[in-house]
């Protein structure tokens, strides 16, 4: 089946043809008949990557080009909606007079405000800086038609549910809402209950699974091999172009630090980069001058790259749907891709299988040896697969001259020891990184009976407590303090609004905080660095939350 056979306006297939696709997606192929029809709101289950942008821009272009009414398009990141806009934008290149303008934070906004009265026809917008335009009525939604939720989980996780609420109680009761997204959790289906009738529902997958064509590993080590474990990985895939997820920006600076002065193309995205510096790191990844971008989950929303093969997971992310948007930046737009987790515990893994419906499949971190010959045997196939440049000829005879007495083997010998020895030397009697299942195992039961024998509080929690209380790192010896606070579910604060409210009193970057296990009424959280720690304590004791006296300690020691 063809775009054109979908019902989408000719102007629009001669421009997505040019764009090189003529064959819809799976979720393109259901979506876009539905949407055309205009008369339903419409719930569509996708893994990031399989086409999503075209299975709403092109219905929703074809609603508004008239001019009569308006579509407003909702994301989380400037990222994602640069890139929306950028999309829409080429898709509606052969219709005169159309405009898509992206609104978003950490740009002037008296730029955007020029772009929409100029005229618009479709707004893109993170929910922030839509309510800044909203307040400063700068922008109306009283013409809009056509309401897309994109990454509507990732959305919800970020603690936008307030923003969302206010933005769509500012557009017209009989608006039609298209929500996309990657996992249907229930806060997602509080918004279809709250904002849509009855909606038409498409599933690509199945609900809440990642992309099929990911490969899902794992490996054990111990915490303070995890680092020697990403290189070894690097260096197995040579034409790696991937993404290690780390937990703090500390551990993406200290594992993008190492690479570097290791002599890898490398670079870390975290909270502290200023948006300027985070255009630049994401430009050199775009245009793959970085082999390997170290990032948090936080920084990484909405980041969207074509071709990345290799998704590293320096430990699990608090929440199992974090995963699967990790795990999700590979194997996008019908590619495959792999999905390493370097690990210290078996019953995470097991965790992540039961959730999500996965196979992990067990590796081992490559030995020196192993790394050794992968290494010579890739560059010999690039010394053969190169091309033989036509300049360089003129120049052979007199090379040629010069190596006479030089025989094959010294000339093959000498070609390794200036491209390869390094290596070599670095991996040749390397450890074994591998830790044994069995005592991983091990660990494992011992703290289960801590658990059960030491303290109240971890009788009868399920797993996916246990999941989130992980408190594994990769440094060794790691500077950290555990919280608690007074603050829980009860609160209807998800985990991204607990960290921007200790951010926000202790005026402190919300990286720092970590491994939040969120209970009814309490919630205890980790602090990167014991000084932050007590800057917390000192600017949240005895502050307020919705009229209620908020209590901070350290947690007690188990």
């Amino acid at each position: 089946m063809s775009i054109q056979a979908l019902g989408v306006d000719s102007r629009l297939v001669k421009a997505v043809s040019e764009l090189g696709f003529t064959q819809p997606t799976a979720i393109q192929e259901k979506a876009i008949p539905a949407l055309l029809q205009g008369d339903r709101d419409l719930i569509g289950l996708a893994q990031t990557g399989t086409g999503k942008t075209a299975a709403f821009g092109l219905p929703l272009i074809s609603a508004v080009m008239d001019g009569k009414t308006q579509g407003l398009v909702i994301c989380p990141t400037r990222e994602l909606c640069l890139q929306i806009t950028k999309e829409l934008t080429a898709y509606s290149k052969y219709i005169d007079g159309f405009n898509v303008v992206a609104v978003y934070g950490g740009a002037d906004i008296r730029t955007q405000v020029s772009a929409i009265r100029r005229g618009v026809n479709i707004i893109v917008g993170t929910p922030g800086r839509l309510i800044d335009h909203i307040n400063r009525r700068t922008i109306t939604l009283d013409r809009i038609s056509r309401v897309v939720l994109d990454e509507a989980d990732q959305m919800l996780d970020m603690g936008f549910q307030e923003d969302i609420d206010e933005i769509l109680k500012s557009t017209p009761s009989d608006k039609k809402v298209w929500l996309f997204s990657a996992t249907m959790q229930p806060k997602i289906e509080k918004i279809a209950h709250t904002y849509m009738h009855n909606p038409l529902q498409i599933t690509v997958g199945s609900r809440n699974s990642g992309a099929t064509n990911i490969e899902h590993q794992f490996c054990i080590v111990r915490n303070a091999d995890v680092y020697s474990a990403v290189r070894r990985f690097i260096d197995l895939y040579p034409d790696m172009f991937g993404i290690v997820f780390c937990r703090t920006k500390r551990d993406t600076q200290e594992m993008s630090a190492q690479l570097i002065n290791a002599g890898y193309n490398s670079d870390a995205l975290h909270g502290d980069l200023s948006q300027p510096q985070r255009d630049a790191v994401m430009k050199k990844f775009r245009d793959k001058k970085i082999q390997v971008l170290i990032a948090t989950d936080v920084a990484a929303r909405g980041i969207d790259v074509d071709g990345v093969t290799h998704v590293l997971h320096c430990n699990l992310p608090d929440d199992i749907e974090n995963y699967t948007h990790r795990s999700g930046r590979t194997a996008r737009a019908g590619k495959s891709g792999v999905s390493i987790i370097i690990g210290t515990s078996l019953r995470k893994i097991k965790f992540i299988e039961q959730q999500l419906g996965i196979t992990v499949k067990a590796i081992q971190v490559p030995t020196g040896d192993q790394l050794c010959q992968k290494q010579l045997e890739y560059f010999s196939q690039k010394l053969i697969g190169t091309p033989i440049d036509e300049i360089v000829k003129p120049y052979v005879s007199a090379v040629q001259e010069s190596l006479k007495d030089v025989t094959k083997e010294e000339l093959i010998e000498r070609m390794l020891s200036v491209n390869c020895s390094e290596m070599l030397h670095h991996y040749k009697k390397s450890n074994n990184l591998n830790a044994s299942y069995e005592s991983s195992r091990d660990r494992e039961r011992a703290s289960r009976d801590r658990d059960r024998g030491g303290d109240s509080r971890g009788r009868g929690r399920s797993n996916a407590d246990s999941y989130s209380s992980s408190r594994s790192s990769y440094a060794h010896g790691r500077d950290e303090a555990r919280l608690f606070i007074n603050v829980g579910k009860i609160d209807r604060l998800t985990k991204e609004g607990l960290i921007d409210f200790i951010a926000k009193a202790a005026s402190v970057d919300g990286d720092c905080v970590s491994r939040i296990s969120m209970q009814n009424t309490r919630s205890f959280f980790t602090v990167e660095d014991s000084k932050k720690a007590q800057a917390i304590v000192r600017s949240l004791k005895d502050s307020m939350l919705k009229g209620r006296r908020i209590q901070i300690e350290y947690e007690p020691v188990r």
